[in-house]
């Protein structure tokens, strides 16, 4: 052991003391930071196994006071090391939320302070990859580190609007749990968590409509009256998956209403929503869980009109989903995506020699595979996000002039990657002869009904235009 290791070694012992005030044992913790910083990671997460070390102290049932030490220093060496010590220290984070529910108020207290510090290194970037950590406390800590991981989610919603909406669909279930709890004070975290994040859809055909869109998940009784109030609303917006995600849970609550008028509004509101639908891949998530309910109204609904409107509502659903192969075979995988461990790969590739990939190393490359994996399928290809998602976690064991070089070649080959095998519609090329008139994309609704839909106008001088549409079509 090096004199280095063992001063550090040293540190976290007088910060363990059992005597020490809450004060002095924060000052200790700072010490031990201001020598992490010192030491660099490397030095103090690997050779001086600081993590392991930590971890067994949060791990001691017996000694509160051991607890307090190991989360005070997690947050002040949180503070020090930054992002780079973020693939090391998130995964603490199931442990940090435990320390909410601890008895000792010293502990919860310095629970609250660690989590902080611990969730302010990611960028907006890593919000799918704290998901699962909040999740987890949330569907099985106790009921203090369930309102702890709430408050965090919540916190989220705000720092990171747009990274927490494109989750949505994985957020609600656990949200609409939560709000079901036996524990009050859990019912009423999950609420407000719950209205923050549906906050950040954006939607203006539904901004009136979220205070009722939570309090429907949480009374069921008024899932009538809100699809009612929805179904005389005209969606003109484009609809993608965070509004289908928040709108899920009240369309198979409306299915399954006994009254055949509530299955009508329900159908009417997914026909005409799903028509706003342009990405297969936002819709067929969605396919498992309404389509039972529109099976079911097809085959025993209470008269052939009521039949007639889910079946249409059935027939957009899949048309917009990906189609009838993509519903019925569940290999066939529409999304757009890009596995971690192939961004691992070209990470390493320009890495080249200089970087022995060990299991420290491979832990930090791991984990900016994972953040720039969730980019490519967010088809987010902007410099300053891929140089955020790569070059905080290689400084650790490059200079910053190499990472920025690798995070440079990583994003051009993805992007490069992206334009060969996306599945973007071409423009439809324009061969009309004459001068140009009108060029110009519209959407057209009349009584809650969509009839034209993002529709491209192109007219020029010295051409005939007519419409074209059956008996009826207004």
């Amino acid at each position: 052991m090096t004199a280095d290791i063992k001063a550090l070694n040293d540190l976290i012992k007088a910060t363990e003391e059992a005597s020490l005030s809450p004060e002095a044992r924060k000052s200790h913790a700072s010490k031990v930071a201001d020598h992490v910083k010192k030491l660099g990671i490397i030095k103090s997460f690997h050779e001086g196994h600081l993590v392991k070390t930590l971890t067994t102290l949060l791990e001691n049932k017996k000694q509160g006071h051991l607890r307090e030490a190991a989360l005070l220093i997690l947050a002040e060496v949180s503070k020090a090391v930054g992002q780079a010590g973020e693939p090391y220290l998130i995964p603490l984070m199931p442990k940090v939320l435990d320390g909410y529910a601890d008895k000792i108020a010293t502990v919860r207290d310095a629970a609250d302070s660690a989590s902080k510090a611990i969730m302010a290194l990611p960028s907006r970037y890593a919000v799918k990859l704290l998901l699962p950590v909040l999740f987890d406390t949330i569907e099985n800590g106790k009921w203090q580190s369930q309102c702890g991981s709430l408050k965090i989610l919540s916190g989220l919603s705000k720092t990171s609007p747009k990274q927490i909406s494109n989750s949505l669909s994985e957020i609600v279930p656990i949200l609409s749990a939560s709000m079901w709890s036996t524990r009050p004070e859990v019912q009423e975290e999950a609420t407000k968590t719950t209205t923050a994040c549906f906050d950040v859809v954006g939607n203006p055909d539904l901004t009136k409509s979220i205070p009722f869109l939570v309090g429907c998940i949480k009374n069921p009784e008024e899932a009538p009256e809100c699809i009612h109030q929805l179904a005389s609303t005209t969606f003109v917006t484009t609809v993608e998956a965070p509004t289908l995600a928040i709108m899920n849970p009240l369309l198979i609550r409306g299915l399954a209403e006994r009254s055949p008028a509530i299955q009508r509004q329900t159908a009417v509101i997914i026909d005409n929503m799903c028509k706003l639908v342009e990405n297969p891949a936002h819709a067929h998530q969605f396919l498992p869980k309404l389509l039972p309910g529109l099976d079911r109204m097809i085959e025993i609904g209470a008269s052939p009109e009521l039949r007639s409107v889910a079946e249409r509502a059935r027939a957009t659903l899949v048309r917009v989903g990906g189609g009838e192969k993509a519903h019925e075979d569940a290999s066939v995988n529409i999304a757009y995506e890009v596995k971690p461990a192939e961004v691992f790969e070209q990470i390493k590739k320009s890495l080249g020699e200089k970087v022995k990939t060990d299991d420290f190393v491979k832990t930090s490359l791991n984990y900016s595979a994972g953040l720039c994996s969730e980019l490519v399928t967010a088809r987010d290809f902007e410099a300053e996000a891929w140089h955020a998602s790569i070059e905080p976690y290689l400084v650790t064991f490059i200079s910053k002039e190499d990472a920025k070089r690798v995070a440079t070649e990583v994003h051009k080959y993805f992007v490069d990657y992206d334009a060969k095998n996306a599945r973007d519609n071409a423009a439809v090329e324009d061969v009309e002869e004459g001068e140009l008139l009108c060029d110009c994309e519209f959407s057209l609704a009349y009584g809650g009904m969509i009839l034209l839909n993002k529709t491209r106008l192109n007219l020029r001088r010295g051409q005939r235009y007519g419409l074209c549409g059956p008996n009826g079509v207004g």
